[in-house]
């Protein structure tokens, strides 16, 4: 089990290294789209792989989804990400399990966000779980997060 696991860190360390050698010479979009699809593409393969092949699910994941993020990101233009900071910024107050959609007519891109959990932090910050997917292209991204409210009122993402 120890070993397993030792594997599957290191695995998990070389995640990066991959992300960052798929950004150079790319602009802000494709860097995220890249990173994002990275990480969620690792987890989705270490879980698809399960315990014993964990370490080549995740490293395979990352790449798949690395390679698929920075194809959406690469073409997701400032229009696509005013539409999905209005919905994101909708889903902080909007009813558990309703998806917030948006869509860019001028060139088909679209996504949603939906809030799936709330709950508060041992220290009492008020946070929600969100799951997001974008399309653009065809070409579908998820991803998953958390965002939690600051005392000011303001959202920071936080996984």
């Amino acid at each position: 089990m120890i070993v397993r696991a030792t594997n599957l860190l290191r695995a998990a360390a070389l995640v990066p290294v991959f992300v960052l050698s798929a950004c150079a010479d790319q602009g802000p979009n494709q860097n995220g789209g890249t990173a994002i699809g990275a990480v969620t593409g690792g987890l989705m393969g270490a879980a698809i792989a399960g315990p014993h092949n964990a370490g080549a699910g995740l490293l395979f994941g990352a790449l798949a989804g690395g390679i698929v993020g920075n194809a959406i990101g690469k073409s997701i233009d400032d229009e696509d990400r005013r539409r999905m900071r209005e919905a994101e910024m909708r889903a902080y107050t909007s009813p558990l399990n309703q998806a917030i959609v948006w869509d860019n007519p001028n060139n088909g891109h679209s996504g949603y966000i939906t809030p799936v959990r709330e709950g508060h932090t041992d220290s009492g910050a008020y946070c929600r779980e969100f799951q997001s997917e974008v399309t653009v292209g065809g070409q579908r991204q998820s991803a998953y997060g958390k965002a939690c409210r600051e005392p000011d009122g303001s959202w920071r993402i936080v996984s």
